[in-house]
């Protein structure tokens, strides 16, 4: 568990801190940020600014990439006609397009969404392939273990430590299982819903945020309520709701198939497997809910500070 949901880095990014290598003064063997360098010699950074490119933000590119793989195709061949079907292939992403567009955003912020097309599609997608990528299994990984197979029969001497570092960067770690990805996405929608407010309503959001009648003696409680508490809290909804989704359904599936080692019995074999298996198609129907309620909640969030209450 701690290998398929736990981060780590791969490659050091430090930004004004000093090398320590293994044996001198200051190196600490259970450091989270160790490295091994070409000669095998084990070094940390003391100090500074730690950026380290970890599993999560690698598997973030391989979902970035692949977005770019399926749209940028898709998008040069329908906007050569878009009044022509293509084939199958642009017509599923037309699809999914235009079902956002309708019963997401338009209908969401009242067909004054034109402008939040291209973040609210983005934020979809992105969450989408996130999650899928978190549930095939590993590329890097299986070749990896391809690799030490023919060692283990002699065909190759040694699995190249390249293979190794590609075994790495293609963890199949989920990137939407970290926090730091979910409340990163949940700040956007934070920074886009005042940008909102302040763009619809002018300065007049600050005092117009809380709804008329109010009592004057409540009117400071409500502001602070109406103009921070909620829209704060709503962001803390959005990031816990996809992380937890995200991390609970992995946790059962290998908490499931630790069973079999546990119990050491060939009988719970079909039990685990079986159970697994029903939780993996589940957890399929749950990545494509999570992108798509993310990505309402953030239409309906922002549709809520286009107007007065």
């Amino acid at each position: 568990m701690a290998h398929h949901l736990g981060d780590a880095p791969i490659f050091p990014l430090n930004f004004g801190g000093t090398i320590v290598t293994e044996g001198q003064p200051g190196f600490d063997a259970e450091n989270h940020d160790v490295f091994v360098n070409h000669d095998g010699v084990k070094y940390h950074y003391l100090g500074g600014l730690d950026l380290h490119i970890t599993k999560r933000v690698t598997m973030m590119w391989i979902a970035c990439f692949f977005m770019f793989l399926v749209f940028i195709p898709a998008a040069n061949l329908i906007s050569k006609n878009p009044k022509k079907v293509h084939n199958k292939f642009t017509s599923g992403v037309e699809a999914f397009v235009s079902y956002l567009k309708e019963n997401v955003v338009d209908s969401s912020l009242d067909h004054h969404g034109h402008s939040y097309y291209h973040y609210i599609f983005s934020l979809f997608f992105f969450i989408l392939f996130c999650n899928l990528f978190g549930l095939i299994p590993s590329i890097g990984e299986l070749t990896v273990a391809a690799s030490d197979g023919l060692v283990a029969l002699g065909v190759f001497e040694h699995t190249p430590h390249s293979l190794h570092t590609f075994g790495e960067i293609w963890s199949g770690i989920t990137p939407t299982g970290d926090i730091s990805v979910t409340l990163s996405l949940a700040s956007i929608t934070l920074l886009t819903i005042y940008g909102t407010a302040f763009s619809y309503q002018g300065i007049s959001f600050v005092a117009h945020a809380v709804p008329k009648g109010v009592p004057l003696l409540l009117w400071p409680l409500m502001w602070a309520l109406e103009f921070i508490v909620t829209h704060v809290a709503r962001s803390f909804a959005l990031t816990m709701r996809l992380l937890a989704n995200m991390t609970a359904g992995h946790v059962m599936i290998l908490a499931l198939l630790g069973f079999i080692f546990m119990s050491e019995s060939w009988l719970i074999a079909p039990v685990s497997v079986l159970s697994s298996v029903l939780i993996y198609f589940l957890e399929l129907l749950v990545a494509f809910l999570q992108a798509f309620i993310f990505s309402l909640l953030t239409a309906v969030f922002i549709g809520t500070v286009m107007h007065r209450h």
